[in-house]
């Protein structure tokens, strides 16, 4: 499932001496120094605090839940394959239909209660397929054009059968949703507040204290101070053994910095601080020197999985008799010459050789370049190579004219001005829009840049919807159906027409585009198609129109690239699962 993450971040050079003094003092890491020698443990750096302990309710990345929770099955980032998880079997019904899954014996939480089919059934028909809660783990569950959902039952006290009304090409993998536990949760779910809604859309905020939150995965919650830290303790009944019968995780402890930029992570890394980051374009040089003497290695994992794009909002809705967007502004947008015209007035070469270092490639599509349904240029997917005289052409035969200043103008002689957002905290973004708006300068576009806090700008697009243009990413993976909740047109992240959630103000006059209508559909019907090379076609024809209409104007693939200290033994870095998706076998010397 896709989710809103913030990424590499782009810092000034001549702000390192003063980020240091800042570093060294807001860490407060000499308070650890003492018990790290004794206890062993791992140290990152994050850019936000997190804003919910709730996995059904998040809608952010990096997040707690990759170390506290498992599903019943997970994919392994190398070989792509299904692996089991809290499930050790499965077998599917000829039909294709079923599901019967067989848990591992013995499963318990963090808290000592056992883990049981039972909690399996809650967290699928209670939480995922509950209408009343407004999750984006339902919208990847959703089956054909009637978006039926599974049913899932009870067999016995060990397996669990899942099942779908017609064929779901993605089936087995969407049942890698964390299970969650009944006996901490039912209470709430069932419960509701003075305003009808169930007690559970407010459970497990940042505020809870750590003891309450009741998990399955190889770490769970011991302390989380704001904008400074989050703690892990290795969760002492998580059901993983290695081969001579020792008890997994081998880490005692993870510690999340909460660090105010990536200059900062930087600067905490090459003190010692950290014991791993990503590597951002601006800075492998200087790490890359600086590998033997720092007793790190850089690890490359090719093209990154995910997007960055920038999106206009097409929402022609109304809350309240207030449009969402301004009507002259909502014309624009809406006009697909308008958007066309903006891809070709930017000139991501540049933007690669400048803000990237070289260290990325054009991207095209919403579908990661590694996954088997991703269509190449050269293979029909449509591109928009830098061509400023174009844009400008587009514009005009859309009947956009410049004035004597070459301004561009709209028909009714209205100035073509917009404000473009992205998360204030990450530079690599922050000098991409500042070349998006240089760019566009070009063509008579005014570009008005406002960078804003990251959990400002998910509340913009999530529930106000009081927004113009972003610049932003998603996360990705080789199963496109993931992606499903941005492209249907019910999804709880189609961002740029975005349907209110629940328990959000209605939208008056909230329109569906032709296309936008058709991509959701194929996307739906390519989720039913079991054939292979039928479903490669579906998701051709996808990406084909999402490139032709542009809701999402694609930017740059970045290299995956991360530092990692020495000590930490273990690392099978990748794209897609990053240096601590097999956390369970690492170790640190």
């Amino acid at each position: 499932m896709k989710k809103f993450f913030p990424w590499n971040y782009l810092g000034a050079f001549c702000l390192l001496p003063l980020l240091y003094a800042i570093a060294l003092s807001a860490c407060s890491l000499s308070q650890f120094e003492t018990e790290a020698a004794q206890i062993p443990e791992l140290v990152r750096g994050i850019l936000s605090d997190p804003k919910t302990f709730n996995y059904a309710l998040s809608q952010q990345s990096p997040n707690i839940f990759v170390l506290t929770y498992e599903g019943l099955i997970t994919e392994n980032p190398l070989t792509g394959k299904t692996e089991p998880a809290l499930a050790q079997s499965w077998k599917v019904s000829q039909d294709k239909l079923k599901i019967e899954f067989t848990l591992r014996e013995g499963l318990k939480w963090s808290d000592g209660e056992p883990l049981t089919v039972d909690d399996v059934v809650f967290t699928y028909n209670d939480i995922y397929l509950n209408e009343a809660i407004p999750t984006d783990a339902r919208d990847v569950l959703r089956v054909g054009q009637s978006r039926q959902l599974p049913t899932v039952r009870k067999l016995d006290q060990q397996r669990v059968e899942f099942t779908v009304p017609e064929p779901f090409a993605p089936f087995l993998g969407s049942t890698g949703l964390p299970i969650l536990p009944a006996h901490a949760l039912r209470q709430y779910v069932e419960k509701q507040d003075a305003d009808g809604n169930p007690l559970f859309l407010s459970t497990w905020g940042v505020d809870t204290p750590p003891e309450e939150i009741i998990v399955n995965g190889p770490y769970q919650l011991e302390d989380y101070l704001t904008n400074q830290r989050i703690i892990f303790r290795r969760n002492p009944y998580y059901w993983s053994k290695d081969k001579q019968g020792n008890q997994q995780p081998y880490i005692e402890r993870i510690i999340w910095q909460i660090v105010e930029s990536k200059d900062t992570s930087l600067l905490q890394f090459r003190s010692g601080g950290l014991d791993y980051i990503s590597v951002s374009p601006e800075y492998f040089s200087l790490l890359k020197r600086q590998e033997g003497q720092g007793h790190f290695t850089i690890d490359n994992g090719g093209p990154a999985y995910g997007t960055t794009f920038i999106s206009f909002n097409l929402n022609q809705g109304s809350r309240n008799g207030k449009p969402l967007v301004d009507p002259i502004k909502s014309r624009w947008f809406n006009t697909v010459e308008f958007r066309q015209a903006v891809a070709y007035a930017i000139d991501r070469q540049t933007m690669i050789n400048n803000t990237f270092r070289g260290l990325g490639e054009r991207q095209n599509s919403p579908i990661s370049i590694q996954s088997p349904y991703y269509l190449a240029p050269e293979q029909g997917l449509p591109v928009y190579e830098y061509n400023p005289d174009k844009a400008r052409e587009l514009l005009t035969s859309a009947g956009f004219q410049y004035n004597s200043q070459q301004q561009l103008l709209d028909a009714e002689g209205n100035q073509v001005r917009f404000v473009l957002i992205t998360n204030a905290e990450n530079n690599t973004r922050q000098a991409m829009a500042a070349q998006i708006k240089q760019d566009l300068s070009q063509i008579g576009i005014q570009v008005d840049f406002n960078p804003i806090a990251f959990g400002t700008l998910v509340d913009k697009l999530s529930n106000t919807l009081d927004w113009e243009c972003y610049l932003l990413g998603f996360t990705g993976g080789n199963e496109p159906n993931s992606g499903s909740n941005i492209w249907s047109v019910e999804g709880g992240l189609h961002s740029f027409n975005q349907k209110p959630q629940s328990g959000q103000p209605e939208i008056q006059g909230r329109k569906v585009a032709a296309w936008e209508q058709k991509i959701s559909d194929l996307y739906i019907a390519a989720a039913q198609e079991l054939d292979q090379q039928q479903r490669k076609e579906l998701y051709a024809e996808i990406q084909r129109l999402t490139q032709e209409y542009l809701p999402m104007i694609y930017l740059v693939n970045p290299l995956s690239l991360a530092a990692v200290r020495d000590r930490v033994q273990g690392v099978e870095y990748s794209a897609l699962g990053g240096v601590t998706w097999n956390i369970q076998e690492l170790t640190v010397e």
